[in-house]
């Protein structure tokens, strides 16, 4: 005899953590007459507030300016319509997307717009990072959204999942938060089958596990279950945990802001800081080297330091800002091989402030990208 599926999730505690990306897709913001509303944002933007009170920093990745867009000209474009009617109808939407966030928040609302080459190009990721980190900073809410105006391919194929989880490693988060219309993965679609059963675990992203999520599950998101493992097993690639929740559920909303999920966890391969360092230290270099004098040496292995202007010595090779280098320390004739890391600085740049104070960067290149050549965070010591 078949039964109705039930919202039987397990409630399960959320391993702590400091920093967030929140994923919000369209069909939570969607009015059904077209449009935007606040009836699930507004929970949502609860356990927002929630977590940034308690010291957390959260960074939202949201969809729905297309929209919003079709609610200010009605006839503009529908589901399915010419890629650039569409363009049109994101860059009307994306400012009532923003306004519908800002209502909700005391603290200012930080508008981004990435498309995944912003996120694949080293410089303009290094840009990106500092962008958010120092938005983060500044105690602001960055809501992101993809560039819909300009970014095609992505705008077909619906990846603010996907751009999600880039987000995530690319902030250093430690969670990525998918809010959905479903409650949370089952061993097959809930909506189709009912003796679909809940799996409030995932420790492997196998092939069974992916098999088990469908297609887009609402009229007007473009990504489904399937998509949100694909952003998983990113965010897993970067240690970074995901949790799968239904937004439309109020009582699992408020839950999520105490600390408590009923939903689906997916568990990453390795700690975040493993990953991070299993990348650093396998990603291809650039020919050539930043090299560095004995003191800077020392404080790379010893102090686990940034490398700042003051003890480089100069550069071989001519790679640019964003580029994995080798440092090497310099006695004359080369040297050992002490670290590797993303530059912050071209080979060019790099020998014009070598040996010179953090202060004097800007008025020797008339630009500063910050105060280290190589950050901790972009380095591993070999």
């Amino acid at each position: 005899m078949s039964s109705t599926v039930q919202s039987s999730f397990t409630e399960q505690p959320l391993p702590p953590w400091r920093r967030a990306v929140l994923k919000v897709g369209s069909s939570l913001l969607a009015a059904d007459g077209g449009g935007l509303t606040p009836r699930f944002a507004l929970g949502l933007a609860q356990f927002v507030s929630a977590n940034v009170q308690a010291g957390r920093e959260v960074v939202i990745v949201s969809s729905g300016a297309v929209a919003a867009g079709r609610a200010i000209v009605p006839k503009g474009a529908e589901a399915g319509a010419a890629i650039a009617a569409r363009q049109a109808l994101a860059a009307l939407g994306q400012a009532q997307l923003i306004a519908l966030w800002q209502r909700f928040f005391e603290r200012p609302v930080a508008q981004v717009l990435l498309t995944h080459d912003d996120l694949r190009n080293r410089r303009r990721y290094l840009n990106a990072r500092a962008t958010l980190n120092e938005l983060l900073a500044l105690g602001t809410l960055p809501v992101i959204n993809e560039n819909d105006t300009v970014s095609v391919d992505e705008l077909k194929l619906g990846d603010n999942d996907n751009l999600a989880a880039i987000v995530a490693a690319l902030v250093d988060a430690d969670a990525l938060f998918i809010a959905t219309d479903i409650d949370g993965l089952y061993t097959a679609d809930p909506r189709g089958n009912p003796h679909a059963q809940p799996i409030n675990e995932v420790t492997a992203l196998t092939p069974e596990v992916m098999a088990m999520a469908g297609g887009s599950g609402s009229a007007v998101g473009t990504g489904g279950m399937q998509t949100k493992l694909q952003a998983a097993a990113k965010a897993g690639a970067a240690g970074i945990d995901t949790f799968l929740f239904n937004g439309r559920d109020g009582s699992v909303v408020r839950e999520l802001a105490q600390g408590r999920l009923r939903g689906t966890r997916v568990h990453a391969g390795r700690s975040r800081i493993a990953a991070r360092k299993y990348w650093l230290r396998h990603a291809p270099v650039e020919p050539g080297a930043i090299l560095i004098d004995a003191g800077a040496a020392r404080a790379l292995r010893e102090k686990g330091a940034s490398l700042l202007p003051g003890g480089v010595l100069g550069a071989e090779g001519e790679f640019r800002r964003g580029d994995m280098v080798e440092v090497r320390q310099f006695d004359g004739e080369g040297g050992p091989h002490i670290a590797r890391g993303i530059s912050q600085y071209s080979a060019v740049d790099i020998r014009r402030i070598s040996q010179h104070h953090t202060r004097e960067i800007e008025s020797i290149l008339g630009y500063n990208y910050g105060d280290n050549v190589v950050h901790r965070d972009d380095m591993v010591v070999l």
